[in-house]
């Protein structure tokens, strides 16, 4: 039926890295490892989930290690394993380790490109938007499909929730690029029969 709610899925976005807080581009998997700053936002946001009693049966991480450090935190909370799982960031190629404001100093068609043109890959040898939303929405699908009628935490990159939400709201791939994710934050899409709703997004706990 068209509201019977297939599965609820709550993204973690992990917490925060050197790369992160310094706004740099980074598709690697075993670095960097949280920061400080990182590990607190991970430990309020745990703290949520048990305040807040978020329900859950199954628990997936990324692969990347910040996600997996993450998803040891969220797995104390409901004294369960996770189960790694194969949703990367996008990858973004030589823009690897640069900032919005290096690459419109160094190549600002290129930014506008990345921004504007979401087919493209930009820089050519990245992943483009729309590849990168697409394979975001087959693996989350996947998820779905696979636990009807479960609820789902999924710790992941802050751009994979963003592609999900893109996903969710059917909207313009360009637009990707004007949602915030925060680390350290929740967003809860529940997915139905034949459409998907975004409860929130980007949570952060004070």
């Amino acid at each position: 039926m068209y509201f019977d709610r297939k599965c609820k899925i709550t993204f973690i976005s992990h917490g925060a890295t050197i790369m992160t807080e310094e706004g740099r581009f980074s598709d690697m998997e075993n670095h960097p490892p949280l920061s400080e700053n990182g590990v607190e936002e991970i430990e309020k946001i745990c703290e949520y989930l048990k305040q807040r009693g978020v329900k859950n049966d199954k628990i997936y991480t990324s692969s990347a290690s910040r996600c997996i450090q993450s998803a040891k935190y969220v797995s104390k909370v409901y004294k369960k394993q996770f189960e790694v799982i194969d949703l990367k960031p996008r990858k973004c190629g030589a823009f690897n380790g640069l900032t919005f404001e290096q690459i419109e100093t160094k190549t600002p068609e290129l930014l506008q490109r990345l921004i504007n043109e979401p087919d493209k890959r930009t820089p050519d040898d990245a992943e483009s938007i729309t590849e990168f939303i697409e394979r975001v929405s087959l693996k989350v699908n996947e998820i779905v499909e696979g636990n009807v009628g479960n609820r789902v935490i999924i710790v992941t990159h802050p751009d994979v929730i963003k592609a999900a939400i893109c996903d969710a709201l059917a909207i313009p791939h360009s637009s990707l690029q004007h949602i915030y994710i925060k680390t350290g934050s929740a967003t809860q899409i529940s997915y139905f029969e034949s459409w998907k709703s975004l409860i929130y997004s980007d949570y952060t706990p004070l």
